[in-house]
């Protein structure tokens, strides 16, 4: 499986969950976990998804939902799983 993080984060407003589900529906990309708080107004989303089925490579993917970030007003990072744990690893 290839496991991917993705972490959206911003000011709240209406429709960042649908945009970003919609891009990852659109490119074959099943989320395999999910949380998402919202603090004093302050969105925050963190993903695990499947990018197994994406007929895209990984750097074309992080761009474009980069850019979709700068689109709707929040920072859309994405990082390999296995990155994501040794950079997290204490």
């Amino acid at each position: 499986m290839d496991r991917t993080v993705i972490t959206v984060v911003g000011k709240d407003t209406v429709g960042i969950i649908a945009r970003v589900c919609t891009y990852l529906a659109e490119n074959k990309i099943n989320i395999l976990d999910i949380s998402q708080t919202i603090v004093q107004g302050y969105f925050n989303m963190m993903m695990i998804v499947d990018t197994r089925m994406m007929e895209k490579d990984f750097g074309q993917m992080a761009e474009e939902l980069h850019g979709l970030g700068e689109e709707i007003g929040v920072e859309i990072r994405s990082q390999r799983e296995e990155i994501f744990d040794k950079m997290h690893r204490i």
